[in-house]
């Protein structure tokens, strides 16, 4: 498929100038991103019609996205840091100002099509984000937020990449919802952000961050990997919910456990694993409202923690899904204000990077990003989005990607796995029964 044209890189600030808070420490949610990559997501858009002046659209972006960053402000800024005589380094977010980053581009020769009917998700679609390749920790000369607007025949991509140190998937699209609110006119936003960080009572900071977490390697090399979207209707939903409740004898399975409970069955068939193969799905949980008492929806920062169901393959496919979706729904309730409290504990006695992604390595899943989130909200004044996408970070074998479906009730999920796996899961039929091709 045809390259991009880059046409211009600026940088964008806040409009005002009136001093912010000036340092925001990170907390242990934030830091253990350091090693890996930033967040990326994307939108797809029809163009605008009539066909607006020529780059009237991207100066209208520019200046909306300014007015967003007074209220963003850390978004703006770079990671800082303090080196210890120890070899430790602190890490806070400078909010100094310097700036976002905004690429204009061009893919004269992509069409909306090319993106939307591939089986596969194109490979240039990777190439729509800004700051590919760039690791959390090296926010300290790199910007803190990237915004790519790639121009295609019939359509605009608008590409996010956030740093994951300093944002969530939650902080993340609360952020893009913002933006183009703020773009449709608005002189405010539905959530303002709340920007103060929530500590631990007595706990000290900045902490110091070792020299061997900042040497991880963010994931280990894998095969060639393909990624797949798949989409599921509200009314298929339903029926996988009901049929795991009533495997179990009760109403507590949610329909996403229901869901990934499928699609972790699917791949461990497809992948033709031993029975006492162990397999693993690993999540990354928010804890916004598992807090006591909850944290505000509108906080901004990273308040996220992993969590990991293992199942020999045997059992996963042997007792069927309602017991998968009851051990993923028996994890998640495990992780209360309490496991936060321990977690945060321990972690400021021994810094580690976000543990159990790593595992991911050939026969496990890993899953990211939530349905809930508002993607098809986020219109920035001619009209909403027809499809989202992932960028190329953090994306090795079995990364697992949720998201809102443009239609109410439905799911995506993007699935990064092997051309051979997807193959086999075509002819599963207890997962084709269920998605929508």
């Amino acid at each position: 498929m045809a390259e991009i044209s880059i046409i211009s890189t600026t940088l964008v600030g806040p409009v005002s100038t009136k001093e912010p808070t000036t340092r925001i420490e990170l907390t242990p949610w934030e830091l253990q991103f350091l090693p890996h990559g930033p967040i990326q997501k994307g939108l797809l858009f029809r163009k605008p019609t009539p066909p607006p002046q020529e780059n009237s659209v991207i100066d209208h972006l520019k200046t909306s996205l300014s007015r967003t960053l007074d209220l963003f402000y850390p978004l703006a800024g770079r990671l800082g840091t303090t080196v210890n005589d120890d070899n430790t380094t602190y890490f806070f977010i400078n909010c100094n100002g310097a700036g976002a980053q905004f690429v204009h581009a061009a893919a004269d020769c992509v069409t909306v099509a090319d993106i939307l009917e591939s089986v596969y998700v194109p490979r240039i679609v990777h190439s729509f984000f800004p700051l590919n390749g760039v690791r959390n920790s090296e926010g300290v000369s790199q910007p803190l937020l990237g915004v790519q607007v790639t121009e295609l025949v019939d359509g605009i991509f608008i590409g996010c990449t956030i740093n994951h140190s300093i944002a969530d998937g939650a902080s993340f699209w609360h952020f893009f919802n913002s933006w183009s609110e703020i773009s449709r006119g608005s002189n405010e936003i539905t959530l303002s952000p709340v920007l103060d960080r929530w500590f631990l009572d007595d706990a000290h900071y900045p902490i110091p961050i070792p020299q061997s977490m900042l040497a991880f390697t963010n994931f280990p090399p894998s095969p060639p990997v393909q990624e797949r979207v798949f989409h599921f209707t509200k009314e298929k939903i339903a029926v996988l919910k009901a049929r795991a409740n009533a495997e179990m004898g009760t109403d507590q399975i949610s329909s996403l456990q229901a869901l990934l409970a499928l699609l972790w069955r699917s791949v461990t068939r497809s992948r033709r694993f031993p029975e006492d193969q162990e397999s693993w799905y690993a999540f990354l949980i928010g804890m916004r409202p598992r807090m006591r008492p909850p944290l505000p929806q509108q906080y901004f920062g990273a308040a996220a923690q992993s969590g990991i169901v293992t199942m020999k393959a045997g059992e996963l496919l042997e007792r069927g899904l309602g017991h998968a979706a009851w051990q993923m729904n028996k994890m998640f309730a495990a992780y209360t204000a309490l496991e936060a409290t321990n977690f945060l504990e321990s972690w400021m006695k021994n810094p580690q990077p976000l543990s159990d992604i790593n595992l991911i390595i050939n026969n496990s899943l890993f899953a990211s990003s939530s349905p809930r989130f508002n993607v098809y909200g986020t219109d920035f004044g001619w009209g909403r989005p027809i499809a989202v996408r992932s960028g190329g970070g953090n994306k090795p074998y079995g990364k697992t990607t949720l998201f809102q479906g443009a239609d109410e009730g439905s799911i995506d999920i993007e699935a990064c796995l092997f051309p051979k796996t997807f193959e086999a899961m075509m002819e599963d039929a207890e997962f084709m029964e269920a998605v929508t091709v």
